[in-house]
């Protein structure tokens, strides 16, 4: 207990410390954390701290603040947007993925191999993003919109992309060292590590597919039938256990879990419950 709370006690200072000073000199707060992590990571591997475990339980706050993000996109706002969401944001993705392809591929590698490491380079962090538009006031800007149109663009067309992926697979490469690495990664628990390429396609497929009908038809009458108990308790229980389902379920398939948690938030925008979700 006394090695959880001197941990817990190190990265908060180092948090309450880095994250003012860097907001201070108009750095940001993103920019805060980041510094906050340089500076204290030696400390923790010398303390003989297992930072990859610390960084999987980290991940969860994304995980949540983009389930939040998914929770403000109402259907009716995502229509509206479609000019901008296909021009700007489609035009980044395929310009991006065109210029870096091409780029890698003059320098001889594989097209597959190219193609992958545009699809890779061609997006960008939402959650990094989104919070520093939020925290300068830019959100709602005209940029700050056009922004977020490419932002949410690019989360949508990570879909194809990691179902279209382990169809590019290079002979040699697909199941050697990066099978074993991606595994790792998401704790020894994607299922389709050694799949091949077309199930692992068709798995991602349906997963994203479970996602959207589970928060259209499951998850209102679960929600209605928590809330006859008049305890919140028990409906922040149900709440969590649905994001941190959906995002063992995206472990599963090889998928981002803040990706699916994404998705869920879309998929409830318009729920009676949203209100409630976002406070708790």
């Amino acid at each position: 207990m006394s090695g959880f709370l001197i941990l817990a006690f190190l990265i908060l200072i180092a948090m309450v410390v880095a994250v003012p000073l860097a907001s201070r000199f108009g750095l940001g707060s993103v920019l805060g954390y980041l510094l906050a992590g340089v500076a204290i990571g030696p400390v923790l591997r010398a303390l003989r701290v297992d930072v990859e475990a610390l960084q999987a339980f980290a991940e969860f706050g994304v995980v949540m603040m983009l389930f939040i993000v998914g929770l403000e996109l109402e259907p009716k706002k995502l229509w509206a947007m479609r000019g901008r969401l296909l021009g700007l944001g489609g035009g980044q993705i395929l310009l991006g993925i065109a210029a870096i392809s091409g780029i890698a591929y003059f320098y001889g590698l594989p097209w597959q191999t190219a193609l992958v490491i545009g699809m890779i380079l061609t997006v960008s962090s939402t959650a990094i993003v989104v919070q520093s538009l939020t925290e300068k006031g830019l959100l709602r800007s005209e940029g700050g919109q056009a922004s977020f149109s490419v932002l949410l663009m690019q989360d949508v067309a990570v879909i194809p992309m990691l179902a279209a992926i382990p169809l590019l697979a290079v002979a040699g490469v697909a199941g050697g060292a990066g099978s074993t690495e991606v595994e790792a990664a998401h704790g020894g628990l994607n299922l389709l590590a050694h799949a091949p390429a077309w199930l692992a396609a068709i798995a991602t497929l349906a997963a994203v597919g479970a996602v959207v009908l589970a928060g259209a038809y499951l998850v209102r009458p679960a929600f209605r039938f928590i809330a006859m108990a008049n305890l919140r308790e028990m409906f922040t229980a149900v709440a969590l256990v649905f994001v941190i389902g959906i995002a063992l379920l995206m472990t599963l398939v090889g998928l981002s879990p803040a990706l699916g948690a994404f998705l869920a938030g879309v998929v409830l925008a318009n729920s009676e419950y949203r209100h409630e979700l976002e406070s708790d």
